[in-house]
């Protein structure tokens, strides 16, 4: 039996921390899109290479492009039992390409937490955040600042802002996700797999409503 879950919410909602803590206490793969994206930038693949021209701009990558890496991330040994998808699928289009490909799988999209958050704390959260260059690890200067200004507390590597972490860019990464993704709640609303989830909650709190929704689902 396979479990599939895909987490919804805006840039900075805390899709990420959440899908890494969910996946830890469920014991299913973290599939996220954002890691997908910049481990083919990073090896500069051709599909990395056209991800990134859109990403920088703080657009949605097109959809080909990030089927092929979900796909591919699927057919690895860790998905066997399924997995928490985060950041894919965003569009209604994506949803019915995924469920094609979770069919393949012998599985289905089970349950869709959507954390929300007004865009103001949303800003605030991306705005301030931190990436390391070696492994990618999140800070961020006034919720999560590293122990060394400017170094990661794990590997430490260097931290820099990432050109899609900028004010002005995480501003357009909301706007493009209010006009292009919200359709997909709505999707996945029709099918009953939808629960709220409150965002401006503690990261603990976010995690105790999602594990009791998962539990009820």
């Amino acid at each position: 039996m396979t479990t599939f879950i895909v987490l919804l919410g805006p840039p900075g909602a805390g899709k990420g921390t959440q899908a890494d803590i969910l996946a830890r206490k469920t014991g299913l793969a973290h599939i996220s899109s954002g890691d997908l994206f910049r481990e083919n930038i990073k090896n500069q693949t051709s599909l990395g290479k056209k991800a990134k021209t859109f990403m920088d701009k703080g657009d949605l990558v097109p959809d080909d492009v990030t089927i092929s890496m979900i796909r591919a991330r699927l057919r690895e040994p860790d998905c066997q039992a399924g997995a928490i998808l985060d950041g894919f699928p965003r569009t209604p289009a994506q949803a019915q390409a995924l469920e094609e490909m979770l069919a393949e799988f012998q599985g289905q999209v089970d349950f869709v937490p959507f954390i929300s958050a007004p865009e103001t704390v949303l800003v605030e959260r991306i705005s301030g955040r931190l990436t390391c260059r070696a492994n990618g690890h999140i800070y961020h200067e006034k919720y999560n600042p590293p122990k060394v200004a400017g170094k990661c507390d794990l590997d430490g590597s260097d931290l820099y802002e990432r050109e899609d972490d900028k004010a002005e860019t995480v501003k357009n990464r909301i706007k493009v996700y209010l006009d292009q993704t919200a359709p997909l709640i709505e999707h996945y609303r029709r099918r009953n797999k939808v629960v709220e989830i409150d965002g401006t909650q503690e990261v603990d709190q976010v995690t105790l409503a999602l594990l009791r929704s998962i539990k009820r689902a």
